[in-house]
C-alpha cells in the first residue's frame, strides 16, 4: 500500500510489469515511483506520483546494497513479497519479505533501488491441490 506519510501525495495502484524505484518523497518517507518518471516530476518533486502496492504482491528487488545483503543473508537481486507489518496508524508499516523469511521495512531500502512488479497476487500455496484441468464454477444461490 502507501504508508500514511504519503497521504498528501498523488497515488496510483501498481500493475504487473511496472518498473519502479525507491524514492524519497518531500515528507522524508521512502516509497515507490515509476522508474519512467516524467520530466515535470523530476523538476517538481511534490508532483511525484506514489505507486501503491497491495500486500502479498510479488516483486523483484534489485541493487540490494552489500551491507544489507550481508545482514539479511540475501543476494543483490531477490524476489520478495510486499507486506504490511501492522495496520497501526502513524508509523511506517510497508515492508518486503525475502524468501528466507527475513523482513525489512521499505524505509531501510536504498533510494534509487530498482523494483519490478512481478504479480499483484501472492504465490499459490505450495500445498494447494492440483485440479488436473477441472474447471471450477462460482457458487450461485441455486447451487447452495
Amino acid at each position: 500500500m502507501c504508508d500514511y506519510s504519503l497521504a498528501g501525495v498523488p497515488t496510483r495502484l501498481a500493475a504487473a510489469g511496472d518498473q519502479l524505484m525507491v524514492y524519497r518523497f518531500p515528507s522524508g518517507s521512502l516509497g515507490m515511483v515509476s522508474a519512467k518518471r516524467r520530466f515535470r516530476e523530476i523538476l517538481f518533486p511534490s508532483l511525484a506520483c506514489a505507486v501503491c502496492i497491495p500486500p502479498g504482491a510479488r516483486l523483484r528487488l534489485e541493487d540490494i546494497p552489500a551491507a544489507l545483503q550481508q545482514q539479511l543473508g540475501v543476494s543483490a537481486t531477490e524476489e520478495v513479497a510486499f507486506t504490511q507489518r501492522t495496520w497501526e496508524a502513524y508509523i511506517h508499516r510497508d515492508s518486503v519479505r525475502f524468501r528466507n523469511g527475513t523482513e525489512v521495512s521499505l524505509q531501510q531500502l536504498r533510494r534509487g533501488q530498482r523494483v519490478t512488479v512481478l504479480s499483484l497476487a501472492p504465490d499459490e500455496p505450495a500445498d494447494a491441490p492440483e485440479l488436473a484441468g477441472e474447471r471450477l464454477e462460482p457458487l450461485t444461490s441455486a447451487r447452495l
